[in-house]
């Protein structure tokens, strides 16, 4: 009797856990925006996608790209005159005046918390003289993020034909933006004022428009670190957000929604991650992850030459491991802690990553002895003991043949 109300028990556990995880699950594949995507913050590893390929006009999460390139390029308390064309400019705006004289970081809060389009015009011509250059600099950014699927044309996001972007980019975008603390403290304030100016006596009062950082709205998400809403009818709704939670930091990116639904959809969201999926740590830098042999028998350790973590299914109890790749490396000379081979980190038979792999020796391809390094605790490495020995007799060896071939010669000149 104890045993089937013991199998029942677990059973009914087993089931409920799986019931939860479904139903997590479904809520996800429930979300109606055309493009989704769910990104871990610290590998980049994907969590959920939806059309993460697909390019969509993306409204004002453009905004994500100019405040990156503002953040990179200029200082908060620098001093930006505003020109002849972003007072004149379409949409949400905080109305600057030409010639108005205000601070990179009035015009950020602006940018982010009020979805200013003026203010985005100001600080492209500040930071490069001129929109058409700054869209330029916008493109090229992203090209460097392995945003690859991106054509901005402005930069704020009003609607373009040809101003498209992904999932995936976005998610890139905002992952590089979340990585100044300035983006933050901005993004999770509630309120901000821009005093009096040159050409305004009054102050402008700036009110952030994401809930999910307002303790006061039924859509309030602890944790949320910043996000961007953007709206035009062509481009329909989309939303970009951050959050972090117990050490783990996720992404999300909600494109071309008919629906204005992304408050609770993005909740959904990172619900579904934190609450099914674990940022664990397989290396930490310098730890022995294996050893490579070169063509002479020498064993050369390899090295974590970085962190690397990687992300896991909570029920899961798999354990990634490292294939090293395959090279011939004796005829290379390299130092210790140079990187020399990579690793592709598997999990359940999937490529999860790849991890740098350093050199924990010196070696030499001239003699194809490594040559003597110390440990991380600074004693002489067993290999370096190893042919210092071979090394030393070898060489006495050679000087006593030396000797003797010497004394033999001189013996035969004294005999004639």
């Amino acid at each position: 009797m104890r045993k089937i109300v013991t199998f029942i028990i677990i059973f009914t556990i087993t089931l409920g856990i799986f019931s939860e995880i479904a139903f997590a699950q479904n809520s996800v594949n429930n979300i109606s925006a055309d493009g989704v995507i769910l990104m871990d913050y610290t590998t980049g590893e994907i969590i959920y996608s939806k059309n993460i390929d697909t390019p969509y006009p993306p409204a004002s999460t453009t905004k994500t790209m100019t405040a990156l390139l503002t953040l990179e390029k200029c200082k908060l308390d620098d001093e930006v005159v505003v020109g002849k064309k972003p007072p004149f400019v379409d949409g949400s705006k905080i109305y600057l005046y030409e010639g108005e004289k205000l601070t990179v970081k009035d015009l950020l809060y602006a940018l982010l918390l009020q979805s200013a389009n003026d203010a985005a015009e100001a600080l492209a011509e500040h930071i490069s003289g001129s929109t058409d250059e700054f869209v330029k600099l916008m493109n090229s950014r992203a090209k460097e993020l392995g945003a690859l699927n991106t054509n901005f044309v402005n930069p704020h996001g009003l609607y373009d034909e040809n101003h498209r972007t992904t999932a995936r980019d976005l998610a890139l975008i905002l992952r590089e933006l979340s990585k100044h603390p300035e983006y933050k403290e901005i993004a999770t304030t509630n309120m901000y004022y821009i005093k009096p100016t040159n050409k305004s006596d009054k102050e402008r009062p700036i009110w952030n428009k994401n809930r999910l950082v307002q303790k006061n709205s039924k859509n309030y998400y602890e944790g949320c670190e910043g996000g961007k809403t953007g709206y035009t009818v062509q481009s329909k709704h989309s939303y970009v957000a951050v959050a972090s939670k117990n050490g783990q930091k996720l992404i999300a990116v909600l494109l071309h929604d008919s629906k204005y639904t992304y408050w609770t959809d993005v909740k959904v969201l990172f619900d579904y991650g934190f609450n099914n999926f674990t940022l664990n740590h397989l290396y930490l830098k310098g730890d022995l992850v294996g050893n490579y042999s070169v063509k002479s028998g020498v064993e050369i350790p390899l090295l974590a030459a970085e962190d690397f973590y990687y992300i896991k299914e909570k029920k899961s109890t798999s354990i990634p491991k490292v294939d090293i790749e395959n090279k011939d490396l004796s005829k290379t000379s390299f130092q210790r802690g140079d990187n020399i081979l990579n690793g592709n980190v598997m999990l359940d038979g999937k490529k999860i990553g790849v991890i740098k792999l350093a050199s924990g020796e010196k070696y030499s391809a001239m003699n194809f002895i490594p040559t003597l390094s110390k440990n991380s605790d600074g004693k002489q490495s067993s290999i370096g003991k190893t042919f210092l020995y071979i090394f030393s007799f070898a060489a006495f060896s050679v000087v006593l043949l030396r000797i003797r071939k010497l004394r033999l010669r001189k013996n035969f000149k004294n005999r004639h």
